[in-house]
């Protein structure tokens, strides 16, 4: 199996206190794999380190084989890797359809010229951009939203919106950093059943999660990681029953 994302000895101070230290694991291409821990484990810290927004003090971060270390994020998801974030990204002042076109900008290729008199090439992948874009809607399950605009929609609606957003970058790994937070049961499910469709898209998916029943789910791997360190790493079953595990968890 490829893998997609290889982590080695990766460490993240600030100012001398370790966020992160001594990681190491890999992902699979195709797997949705977890990474779980308490509170002030690290877990957002790392979802940082491997898509840009911070750099390593130390370690090697590969994509595909090739080091992403010090890339921006416009250069990762040139390269397949796209996220979303804690704390949602939404547009709100333009409808949901232009936020997911929003996020297939890196797909059309326009310069100046062919902006500046808006030649037919430039027209034909606008409207190529436009029919994606309410594909992606509808796959997610936003297709009555198409027109509407994002500050209208409900909160769980605007989750599916933001992944059907960097879906549209056509992504090889898709990153969620905590995408049940604030959502119902009924939403959970959803989410649940929308991570499963993505990942048989072959679009490998990691995931930063405190839902512990959506996690032991659908993940294919877990990792938990306890003060910016490994704890644990296995399949459910295995986590389930690790004692280290639920000694975090519990306080043991």
């Amino acid at each position: 199996m490829t893998v997609m994302i290889d982590v080695k000895g990766l460490d993240k101070e600030f100012g001398g206190v370790h966020a992160i230290e001594g990681l190491e694991f890999s992902v699979e291409q195709g797997q949705i794999y977890s990474v779980i821990g308490p509170n002030g484990a690290g877990k957002t810290t790392l979802f940082n380190l491997i898509t840009g927004f911070y750099t390593p003090t130390r370690g090697e971060i590969t994509l595909n084989g090739e080091s992403v270390v010090g890339m921006d994020p416009n250069r990762l998801a040139e390269r397949g890797m796209c996220r979303t974030f804690q704390q949602m990204q939404i547009c709100m002042n333009m409808t949901a359809l232009e936020n997911v076109m929003l996020g297939r900008h890196l797909k059309i290729r326009s310069n100046l010229f062919t902006s500046m008199f808006r030649l037919p090439s430039l027209l034909r992948e606008e409207k190529a951009c436009r029919e994606r874009s309410k594909e992606l809607m509808a796959f997610v399950g936003c297709g009555e939203y198409i027109n509407t605009e994002a500050s209208a929609m409900s909160y769980g609606a605007l989750k599916r919106l933001e992944i059907a957003r960097a879906l549209a970058a056509d992504p090889k790994i898709l990153l969620l950093d905590e995408p049940a937070a604030g959502l119902n049961g009924t939403e959970t499910a959803e989410l649940e059943e929308l991570i499963r469709k993505v990942a048989e898209q072959g679009v490998t998916v990691m995931l930063v999660e405190h839902d512990m029943k959506l996690v032991m789910g659908i993940s294919d791997r877990l990792l938990v990681i306890n003060y910016g360190r490994k704890l644990a790493e296995g399949t459910p079953e295995e986590i389930r029953n690790n004692p280290d595990v639920i000694a975090a968890y519990l306080g043991g």
